[in-house]
């Protein structure tokens, strides 16, 4: 690895840390550049232009890592479930591979709670163009259910999974134990296909019957579902089952 590529790494995985030890908003650049060894403190405006540029590596180095294996998956689904798992599978195989303890998906889940991270998100589509196509092949299994469930719910997705990796991640740290993500993933489909298909107790008012919005299907990592914005961790199972084995 070459020695600029190399200082731009220890940038990117000393803010990860960092801004899940202390939150986004309260690491100065300077900060990140001395966890990193990095004796310039203007080492993230040099690599990255700033704060916002430093984000928008972090997001991109994940939903990179996330693409070719959720592509390779989507090309061989021909169902709901096996959508779902072609979202899902490739975030709990990919926190498998990082080095112990991983700080991604506590750093994922909190990016999508921060407003300057949460707009780059909203303009990052071409960094994951196979999401798109997934969330767009999930609501066309779901053309029985009203538009505002299906958008509700297919927003759900990606919070739920990012939630419940977080809380895995914080627990492998706190007892020191190495998450089972492989069956955490497993178990996050199963979940996330039976919530997408779960009876409606209460139809919107102004609902509309179809195939929801396919013009503009919810995007990975968007905004929270109409019922609010949930904190970082109260979407999904605090423990899923299946992670304990």
């Amino acid at each position: 690895m070459a020695r600029s590529e190399a200082a731009r790494t220890a940038l990117l995985d000393a803010a990860e840390r960092l801004f899940v030890q202390s939150g986004i908003s309260h690491v100065s650049d300077r900060k990140v550049a001395e966890a990193a060894g990095n004796t310039n403190h203007s080492a993230v405006g040099y690599y990255f232009g700033g704060r916002e540029g430093l984000l928008r590596a972090l997001l991109a180095r994940h939903l990179r890592a996330l693409e070719e294996p959720r592509r390779a998956m989507f090309e061989r689904s021909d169902s709901l479930l096996d959508d779902v798992r072609a979202l899902v599978v490739p975030v709990t195989d990919s926190l498998a591979e990082l080095p112990q303890p991983t700080w991604r998906a506590r750093f994922v889940s909190q990016a999508m709670h921060d407003p300057v991270a949460t707009e780059l998100v909203r303009g990052m589509a071409a960094e994951a163009p196979t999401a798109t196509l997934i969330i767009r092949s999930v609501v066309s299994h779901l053309g029985h259910l009203p538009r505002e469930i299906v958008r509700g719910r297919a927003t759900l997705m990606t919070h739920i999974v990012m939630s419940a990796c977080a809380d895995m991640e914080e627990r492998a740290e706190r007892d020191g134990e190495p998450p089972h993500w492989h069956a955490a993933g497993d178990f996050l489909s199963d979940s996330i296909a039976g919530m997408l298909t779960a009876p409606v107790s209460r139809r919107p008012e102004t609902s509309e019957e179809g195939r929801g919005d396919e013009e503009h299907p919810p995007q990975p990592g968007g905004d929270a579902p109409p019922a609010g914005r949930a904190t970082t961790r109260s979407a999904g199972p605090r423990h899923p089952p299946a992670a304990r084995e």
